[in-house]
């Protein structure tokens, strides 16, 4: 099943690419910012990095199959001046971990990573591939800032900003190629916000990343239904927008949480740690919990079985409102 099957009734179903859209983001910048160097750990097809290449080859380093040494080369550029953004699959830029923490976050040095095919997006390749835990360790990381656009229109603006305004470590969640439009083309975003999309009524689904169009489709189920729920798409983990979320958790009576990653840790965690201070809520978080994911043939096939799909959504809101 096709995500645009899934997501039958939202507004636009055009499905675009995080990656390309990512990739071509770097090219226009790399025009006009003669210090930015793009770095890959062999998988520059893949991530959206190839076209930078073939534009500006003398500032692209393919380091091979070695995170490790991707992170630590980044690393070095940036003490030396230069703005180097470093892509690799999520699932194994996880294996940099380490060099994160103690050499990137602990300098506060000036660079971007960014981790591609998130999620459930690898979806063929399987849950070896499908990274469900790497916003709870780079969300742990002092001074690293944790941005997840919903959509190519979002991922060209955080990553101008990324690049051109944003100084210090910053790590960027993309998916694949699955990306329904949620913004208008040109529209900006800013790091450190949050974007309200619908007001929120009887509940609030605060969202991230491809679960925004989720929930903006789950939302339209649950009207039909006589409720009236708000969706927030909280594209800046960290720092949060604490201003926006506490406003719309207050409109509510339910605070719903969905994301593509597992419910300790990511979104929901950061929300719901972020209520217990501030403003106490009934909150119902949804994303992967103990399951692993699995091969399947399409994304939308996946999600569903991952009981992620928009129909489970309205389902488990409804439920938690019984």
């Amino acid at each position: 099943m096709s995500l645009a099957k899934v997501l039958e009734g939202v507004a636009v179903t055009r499905l675009e690419s995080y990656r390309r859209a990512f990739g071509e983001t770097l090219v226009e910048l790399g025009q006009s910012c003669r210090d930015l160097v793009v770095l890959d750990a062999d998988t520059p097809r893949s991530t959206g990095t190839l076209i930078f290449a073939e534009r500006f080859p003398e500032r692209f380093i393919n380091v091979g199959i070695s995170e490790q040494d991707l992170v630590a080369t980044a690393a070095g550029l940036a003490i030396a001046g230069k703005i180097p953004v470093a892509a690799a699959f999520a699932m194994f830029l996880m294996r940099a971990w380490e060099q994160i923490r103690n050499t990137i976050a602990r300098d506060g040095l000036n660079v971007k990573l960014v981790g591609t095919h998130s999620g459930l997006s690898a979806h063929l390749d399987g849950s070896s591939h499908q990274s469900l835990e790497d916003l709870a360790v780079m969300r742990a990381l002092p001074r690293l800032t944790v941005v997840v656009p919903a959509d190519a229109v979002a991922v060209r603006s955080l990553t101008r900003q990324a690049v051109l305004e944003h100084k210090g470590p910053l790590y960027m969640r993309l998916g694949r190629d699955n990306a329904p439009r949620v913004y208008r083309e040109g529209e900006e975003l800013r790091i450190g916000g949050a974007s309200v999309l619908e007001d929120p009524g009887d509940v609030v689904i605060f969202a991230c990343g491809p679960m925004v169009s989720v929930a903006l489709e789950a939302s339209r189920i649950l009207a039909r239904r006589g409720l009236r729920v708000g969706v927030v798409d909280v594209y800046t983990l960290k720092p949060l927008d604490e201003e926006t979320i506490l406003r719309q958790a207050g409109k509510a009576g339910l605070v719903v949480t969905l994301e593509e990653h597992r419910v300790v840790g990511g979104l929901g965690s950061a929300i719901a740690e972020l209520l217990a201070e501030k403003l106490p809520r009934r909150v119902l978080r949804l994303g992967v919990g103990e399951a692993f994911g699995t091969s399947a043939r399409s994304y939308g096939q996946l999600l569903e079985y991952m009981k992620l799909a928009p129909t489970h959504v309205a389902r488990a809101v409804e439920g938690e409102l019984l």
